[in-house]
């Protein structure tokens, strides 16, 4: 396994010499296995010093946060890493215990769960604290509805699909940082998701139109 591992890291570590990449690893769940593949990046590295390749020796090392575990951790695992990207859609199906696949059960899957809201925030403070960059890439990164609130709990990027830009833009742009900030704090200490749903949705209508 260590093998294959190894293969690809070499292949990226390779091809950052054409231009500017990043390796990021997903699923953590625990900090030893974050450890042990920044050793087996850092054997790799060395390999291909030694055969005289050369890579990008600044190239920044991030890990995704996918995991209720990786979450209540996160401020242990940010001491590690240049970044964390928040991979959405597997953290809220395994928060809420929720297949969203499932047709029986989908509709409990929501992005708008309190809990959810609360583990992000957590993840983007504790990614904040120790200096590094917090990103969210899953469905819920594009969905036009959480734009103020991501924004406001301070979120540095967002990665969505082409079609959903235009959108996440304007609402953005329709509103300040610290407006946005003002309803993440209001929006936080909701207890449902029917409530967080109402309050967000109410801030998506003001913002299309204004």
């Amino acid at each position: 396994q260590h093998k294959v591992f190894e293969t690809q890291l070499r292949a990226v570590l390779r091809a950052s010499n054409e231009g500017a990449l990043s390796i990021m690893f997903p699923m953590v769940s625990n900090l030893s296995e974050l450890r042990q593949a920044k050793v087996i990046l850092g054997k790799v590295k060395n390999d291909l010093r030694k055969e005289g390749n050369s890579f990008d020796e600044n190239m920044e090392v991030g890990a995704m946060i996918e995991t209720p575990s990786a979450a209540m951790i996160s401020d242990t695992l940010a001491k590690e890493v240049d970044f964390f990207s928040i991979g959405t859609n597997d953290l809220i199906q395994y928060s809420i215990a929720i297949d969203r696949v499932n047709e029986k059960v989908a509709y409990l899957y929501r992005p708008s769960h309190p809990g959810v809201l609360k583990l992000i925030e957590t993840i983007v403070n504790a990614g904040h604290d120790n200096g590094i960059r917090i990103d969210m890439c899953g469905e819920m990164a594009g969905d036009p509805q959480f734009a103020i609130f991501l924004v406001g709990i301070g979120l540095d990027g967002l990665s969505m699909s082409s079609v959903a830009i235009p959108a996440v833009k304007k609402i953005i742009r329709s509103i300040t940082q610290r407006r946005a900030r003002e309803i993440a704090l209001d929006v936080i200490k909701l207890s449902t998701a029917d409530e967080v749903d109402k309050v967000l949705k109410q801030e998506l209508e003001k913002s299309m139109v204004s």
